[in-house]
């Protein structure tokens, strides 16, 4: 398919897509918080800002979009017909730079949780999915 908008075009939209708040996070945060857990959001002097952080528990919480950082085997982590080479590496860089922050934070002692996109897509699974979290970060406490 030929992208129908020309290069200024697609880089103004492209611009307007987020780096944080974005309708995942929120819904996980929502459910989240609903289960009486409390977090700081995107701290900066962590590696790679977690979009939520539980400092009581030494857990980071990234939430990826399943295709920006390559969810193994959703069917969101397509790949673009067009400008594939460009692509491909956008797509490795990115998940180069999520393996690097992860075993940041691990080596300073922290734990990371990551959550995808299609886990908090409806406000039954982010619920199921908070709750599930919420499960391992308190597990945290008493074990770590």
């Amino acid at each position: 398919m030929v992208d129908t908008l020309t290069s200024v075009e697609r880089s103004a939209r492209m611009a307007l897509i987020q780096g944080k708040n974005t309708a995942p996070e929120l819904a996980l945060r929502k459910a989240i918080h609903a289960l009486g857990m409390r977090y700081r959001l995107h701290a900066k002097g962590l590696p790679g800002k977690p979009d939520l952080v539980f400092p009581r528990f030494r857990t980071a919480m990234f939430v990826h979009g399943c295709f920006w950082h390559r969810h193994d085997g959703c069917k969101v982590a397509s790949t673009p017909k067009s400008n594939t080479d460009f692509w491909l590496e956008k797509f490795r860089k990115n998940t180069d730079r999520d393996a690097r922050n992860i075993h940041a934070l691990e080596s300073m002692g922290w734990k990371v949780v990551v959550v995808w996109e299609c886990e908090v897509s409806t406000p039954a699974k982010a619920e199921v999915t908070a709750t599930r979290i919420a499960e391992v970060i308190k597990c945290t406490l008493t074990t770590g």
